[in-house]
Formats: structure tokens, C-alpha cells, sequence
């Protein structure tokens, strides 16, 4: 289950990207989706039913297009629009892919660009250029479908979808579960276009701030690396990629399944360092 308040301005888009959203847990486990119902808050005495219309629209084709129907939900009156979808998936016990399970020597796969938080929190502020919030909301709507076909058909050590707690904080999660250690190659990272501008300027969400606070203490930093380019790497992401430990033996073969599943990208962005307690070097090449 999953769902927040818009980040973009319009409704259909905001439906769409809260639906690919939700449906990124299920991709996350290696999983296929089966359902989904709607949960949505909305102020009804304030805003006009068509914006609702639109909102359940983008959903739905959002729902269609991974190939499930959404089969009902719940609807509330509420001061502020929120939307999103409880999701049903199913998942063959010996095909599920844990976040728990990375092993040292594993390369760290990236599938979309790190950013949308700062592009969102721009746009609320309305310093973000109009042909970024389309690039930024492209990258969110898309689903992560296709990333985890090509993981399940290579057969991956561990995966996690990248939303709420950045980059940092998800590999974070990812190497405290399976007792390892990694190195992330800052020069590596897929950084949306005008990111770097907008956080210099000052947009950064609350979350991505507190993403950073929590990740400091386990980062080590190797090389000149500043402090946007640090919340650039925690920044709070919505409908963000999948975060894949693969086997360095099998890197090119899910690199190139990526690629023909036209996932916005497939970054190798660092590896799998050793065991030991939870810690992550952050380094430029």
C-alpha cells in the first residue's frame, strides 16, 4: 500500500505516477501484480469532481498498463487530494528477490535517475523549468515492469525499489539486512538534467535532508565530494528505480536485458565490499 499527496500539477499525471509508484513494491520482490484497489482522500466541497475523474483516470491506464485491473478502493473527504493504490502480487517462493540476501562482489545496478524530489519540491517553490518537471515526470510514470523482467530472468543476488529514503538510505537497508558493506561511485550516479542547479538554488526536500542526517553516519567519503552532491544521493525519490546486487559474472547480461527493456537507465553505480557492519563509502573515480 501506498500514497501521498500531488507533486505535479496535473491530475492525470499525478494518478499515473501514484499508481507506477505503488506498483514498484511488487516489482521490487521480483513479484508480478495481480490487483489493485484505489485509496483516495479528497476534499470534495474544494476542488471539482472532474479533477478526482482524472486522478482515478491516470490510475486506471497506469493499472492497465502493467496489465491488472483496479477492482475497487475507498474514498474519503479530505482537505488535501492524496491518491495512490493497494496492490496484490504473486511471486513463485524460488523467483522471489529478498533485499536482504547482496553479497560481496556484487555491482550495484541503478534502472532510473536520482532527482524528482528536488524537482518536486522546485516546482512547488516555481523555480523549476517546465521541460524538467516533463523529463522528472516521464521518469516517474514509467513503471518499473520491465527492470524487474530482465532481474528475474538473469537471476539477481538482492533488490529494492529506491523511493522515500534516497539512494543512501535503501542501500542502506539493503547492506544492514544482508551484513555487508559498499562503495558507491559518485561520478556513476544518473542524475536528472537541472538536479545540481535546483538543489544549489535551495530546493531540498525536508525527507532528503533527513535521508542524509541517517545515511552520515555510516558514509565515508573518498575524493571531493560537496554537500549537494551528498543530498543528490540521498535525495527523497517518488516512483523511483530498482536498485539490483547482481553477480559480477551476470553484470552484462542484466545490463543488456535493461536495455532492451528500455529501462530509463541501467547505471552500474558501485559494488558489494565486504562484510562486516552496515557502512558506505560515497567516492569519486
Amino acid at each position: 500500500m501506498d500514497f501521498f499527496t500531488p507533486i505535479v500539477d496535473d491530475p492525470y499525471q499525478f494518478g499515473q505516477i501514484a499508481a507506477a509508484n505503488a506498483l514498484s513494491d511488487i516489482y521490487a520482490m521480483g513479484a508480478r501484480p495481480l490487483f489493485a484497489l484505489n485509496i483516495v482522500g479528497f476534499p470534495r466541497n474544494e476542488l471539482p469532481l472532474e479533477t478526482l475523474g482524472k486522478i482515478l483516470e491516470g490510475g486506471m491506464d497506469k493499472a492497465h498498463e502493467a496489465g491488472i485491473h483496479i477492482l475497487g478502493g475507498h474514498t474519503i473527504d479530505d482537505k488535501e487530494p492524496k491518491y495512490g493504490l493497494v496492490v496484490t502480487g504473486e511471486v513463485e517462493e524460488e523467483q522471489l528477490i529478498r533485499n536482504d540476501t547482496a553479497q560481496v562482489g556484487d555491482r550495484l545496478v541503478l534502472t532510473k535517475p536520482l532527482g524528482t524530489g528536488i524537482i518536486a519540491t522546485a516546482l512547488k517553490r516555481g523555480i523549476a523549468p517546465d521541460d524538467l518537471v516533463a523529463i522528472a515526470t516521464e521518469t516517474m510514470t514509467t513503471l518499473n515492469r520491465g527492470a524487474a523482467e530482465a532481474a528475474r530472468d538473469v537471476g539477481v543476488s538482492a533488490m529494492t525499489d529506491v523511493t522515500g529514503f534516497g539512494l543512501l538510505g535503501h542501500l542502506l537497508e539493503m547492506i544492514t539486512a544482508s551484513k555487508v558493506q559498499a562503495a558507491v561511485d559518485l561520478t556513476a550516479l544518473p542524475i536528472l538534467p537541472g538536479v545540481h542547479e535546483l538543489a544549489t538554488q535551495g530546493a531540498i526536500p525536508g525527507g532528503t535532508k533527513r535521508n542524509l542526517a541517517h545515511a552520515e553516519k555510516v558514509l565515508t567519503l573518498e575524493g571531493n565530494i560537496s554537500e549537494i552532491d551528498r543530498l543528490i544521493a540521498a535525495d527523497a525519490q517518488t516512483s523511483g528505480g530498482l536498485l539490483i546486487a547482481v553477480q559480477p559474472e551476470n553484470l552484462d547480461k542484466l545490463v543488456a536485458k535493461l536495455m532492451k527493456k528500455g529501462t530509463p537507465t541501467a547505471a552500474v553505480i558501485g559494488e558489494i565490499t565486504g562484510e562486516g557492519e552496515p557502512w558506505i563509502t560515497l567516492r569519486t573515480q
